[in-house]
């Protein structure tokens, strides 16, 4: 970890579209601004969720959220917005050694859950947050342990939209919430955003909360 980022503006960027990450953020009322990066290859700002060859979790996992950050701040200066300290964080989801990314399909989506089905699994969350050449980041980790699931049931939650932009094929605040027998870790991590270590994060960096 770098030395602690001191900052005058309490209002922070967020580098994410995600809305838990929003709402997390709101929930414990930290003031921010959306900063979404851009997903297409090539374009300015994009940042490729595709994991290297023979990459572990938990390298892959922090390695995107620190580049999440660095995007963020070249958005930044690429657009001459005011300078603020980026949030930027990365969720995935590890079993036997393997990284679930989103799932591209419903074929996808079923063979994610059945992996996870009846077993214990983690989710890693890495948070990052960047100011000038200064790069503070933490990672988390949980673990989830799934019931037993019939093909029925994963048929049906497949047939939604829940399971297509999540990590692992699933997510702890819908209709997967049914799912899970045992948490060890941090619900809010497994959303996306473990408040306990990005709060300290931020008040590492001078960010006032309560």
């Amino acid at each position: 970890m770098t030395k602690n980022i001191r900052l005058a503006d309490q209002t922070i960027y967020l580098a994410s579209k995600s809305p838990h990450r929003r709402e997390l953020l709101q929930q414990v009322g930290i003031a921010f601004d959306v900063l979404e990066l851009k997903e297409e290859p090539g374009s300015h700002g994009a940042v490729s969720e595709i994991p290297h060859e023979d990459e572990v979790p938990e390298i892959y996992v922090a390695r995107v959220a620190r580049e999440k950050a660095d995007s963020g701040w070249a958005t930044v200066l690429w657009h001459q917005l005011p300078k603020r300290l980026i949030l930027a964080a990365d969720t995935t989801v590890t079993i036997d050694g393997k990284i679930l990314g989103k799932p591209a399909d419903h074929a996808e989506a079923m063979a994610m859950l059945r992996l996870l089905s009846g077993r214990t699994h983690e989710v890693l969350t890495a948070v990052a947050i960047r100011f000038e050449d200064q790069i503070n980041e933490v990672l988390h980790r949980s673990e989830v342990r799934f019931a037993k699931l019939s093909d029925d049931t994963l048929q049906a939650y497949c047939n939604s939209s829940e399971p297509y932009d999540k990590a692992g094929s699933y997510g702890i605040q819908g209709h997967a919430a049914q799912f899970i027998e045992h948490i060890s870790g941090s619900h809010s991590g497994i959303m996306g955003l473990p408040l306990f270590e990005t709060t300290r994060l931020l008040q590492q960096a001078g960010i006032k909360i309560l």
